[in-house]
């Protein structure tokens, strides 16, 4: 198949990585373990054996008051937690496999929808905020934007990081859920290549 190219000629790629069916559930599953793998996990609380400080008996067992052995007790201010929380992992594993295939299926949905919109080279002379927000204007896509460079420079980097709505990123760093929420994607013809080269 074809994808046009903006203000040059047509680039032929492959139709299974352009062209394939949607697989909605494969999707979801690779995007929730995507975001599921960036969670922090780090909630930790000290149980009653983790507690420092004495384990002396500080009242006698009988003559009045309640018996207890130490004030790491749960029941007193400053003691152990009774269920600890302690550091997990988030992440689902997903295989390699089905991986490429959701991110084949994403993109294959954005061309349908003609959403992928294809440019030669994606650069800037100089960091310019103004000039990025003209250059969007001419390629006519609005609302999340994202851009992907095979060799994305710093001053694209630089003109697109004060407009909240657009995301710059290599094409090593695509990634499910940058796809998945943006209106428009962005590529250069040797994104597209190193995408189809991954993927196919």
């Amino acid at each position: 198949m074809e994808l046009n190219v903006i203000g040059a000629k047509a680039l032929t790629v492959s139709d299974e990585v352009f062209g394939g069916e949607y697989k909605k559930a494969l999707v979801h599953q690779v995007v929730t373990a995507y975001q599921a793998g960036g969670r922090a996990g780090t909630k930790a609380q000290l149980s009653r054996g983790q507690m420092s400080g004495t384990t002396k008996k500080f009242k006698k067992q009988k003559g009045g008051g309640a018996r207890h052995g130490d004030y790491r007790a749960p029941i007193f201010v400053g003691g152990g937690v009774t269920f600890a929380a302690k550091p997990r992992s988030f992440e689902q594993k997903v295989n390699r496999k089905a991986y490429r295939v959701a991110i084949r299926s994403i993109v294959a949905e954005l061309n349908r929808q003609d959403r992928l919109k294809i440019v030669s080279e994606l650069s800037m002379d100089a960091p310019s905020t103004k000039g990025m927000i003209a250059k969007l204007a001419e390629l006519e896509v609005k609302g999340r934007v994202l851009l992907v460079s095979e060799d994305a420079t710093e001053a694209l980097y630089l003109s697109a990081r004060n407009i909240p709505y657009i995301h710059v990123v290599d094409v090593l760093a695509l990634n499910p859920v940058s796809l998945v929420g943006s209106d428009y994607v962005v590529m250069t013809v040797d994104a597209v290549k190193k995408v189809e080269e991954w993927l196919a």
